[in-house]
């Protein structure tokens, strides 16, 4: 994937963004993109800076700091583990919402969240839009979708941005680097074929963010962004060694069966229209 040139907003006076979750990868990849870059006036926060799922915390940051937007990249991402503490996956994907979206409504500042794919349930056969209906069929997909609810309760000047198998190739656990550790120490790898998405660079989503602001967008409200390639998560992984020059090394095996407790949307693919 080609990364794209950097944008530069023509202001003398950059607009103040906080960043969430600045440890995460999308987090990450807005510091190495964006963070040297004058034209931007960024704070990055890790839970250790800024715990949002303190409504005290979040006030007292707010009050202390003023900020036109805030990119929310915080998140429990963990799809197995939701299902068995979906207390936590809440407490992060939807209360620490709350605070943010009721903290950015009292200090006028534009809330924009990352949200997902996985609000679907994977039944319908084309991709999905805006007007389609969320059902979440697991933890993870239901406090996501939560925290979207939030949002759109308090505050009016948001942008929700669904994405689909978001991943980076220098940040963070994803599914990207997996394969490239997997590839290391094993000469066959069995893939599941059954579920069909877009992976999404994270670089390719921050460039997305960013012209949000640099253009000023006032439609507020919920988006979606994917990269353009439909493929299943076998179709990924080849897509992975064949660009590391690793398809010789390894054997990809296709696999039915996913063995997983959470259920996870067979067809999850979002259409940025």
């Amino acid at each position: 994937m080609n990364k794209e040139k950097l944008l530069t907003p023509n202001t003398q006076h950059p607009a103040p963004i906080l960043v969430t979750g600045a440890n995460g990868q999308l987090g990450l990849t807005i510091q190495e993109l964006y963070a040297g870059n004058s034209a931007f006036n960024f704070m990055f926060t890790s839970k250790s800076e800024l715990d949002i799922t303190s409504k005290i915390d979040v006030e007292a940051f707010f009050e202390k700091h003023k900020f036109d937007y805030c990119i929310n990249c915080a998140a429990y991402t963990n799809v197995e583990q939701a299902e068995k503490t979906p207390e936590l996956a809440n407490k992060i994907n939807a209360e620490a919402v709350k605070n943010l979206a009721e903290a950015c409504k009292e200090s006028n500042t534009t809330l924009i969240h990352i949200s997902t794919d996985y609000v679907f349930d994977g039944e319908k056969k084309e991709p999905y839009t805006i007007e389609d209906m969320p059902n979440p069929i697991n933890e993870y997909g239901k406090s996501k979708l939560l925290g979207e609810q939030y949002i759109e309760e308090i505050l009016s000047n948001h942008f929700i941005i669904r994405t689909s198998w978001l991943y980076s190739k220098k940040y963070g656990k994803n599914f990207y680097r997996t394969i490239l550790e997997l590839a290391k120490t094993k000469r066959e790898l069995t893939i599941t074929t059954d579920q069909i998405g877009c992976p999404t660079n994270t670089e390719s989503l921050v460039n997305y963010l960013i012209k949000l602001i640099i253009n000023s967008n006032r439609a507020f409200g919920i988006y979606h962004f994917c990269d353009d390639k439909i493929m299943t998560w076998h179709d990924f992984a080849e897509h992975i060694l064949s660009e590391n020059k690793l398809i010789n090394t390894t054997r990809l095996v296709k696999g039915s069966k996913y063995v997983t407790f959470a259920k996870r949307p067979k067809f999850s693919v979002l259409s940025n229209k």
